[in-house]
């Protein structure tokens, strides 16, 4: 093999490597910016279910006893 397409083969590849690498790292940006909006998104969902959970403490707290609906009456 001549020395001039040893060379050019070598080129190639160097080439090959670097289109693969530039695809590579634009996958790696998206993929990022996927991950990041999810991220966001369950951030949010747990400040939702955390005031939905306070609501809930409040409801079930203003509730009457449902143990004072079992009592019986004192004229019994």
């Amino acid at each position: 093999m001549s020395v001039e397409k040893s060379a050019n083969i070598s080129e190639e590849r160097i080439i090959e490597l670097e289109t693969k690498l530039s695809f590579q790292e634009d996958l790696l940006q998206e993929l990022n910016s996927h991950v990041i909006t999810q991220q966001e998104k369950i951030d949010k969902l747990n400040v939702v279910c955390n005031l939905l959970k306070d609501q809930y403490k409040e409801i079930v707290s203003s509730l009457p006893d449902a143990a004072a609906g079992d009592e019986v009456p004192p004229h019994y």
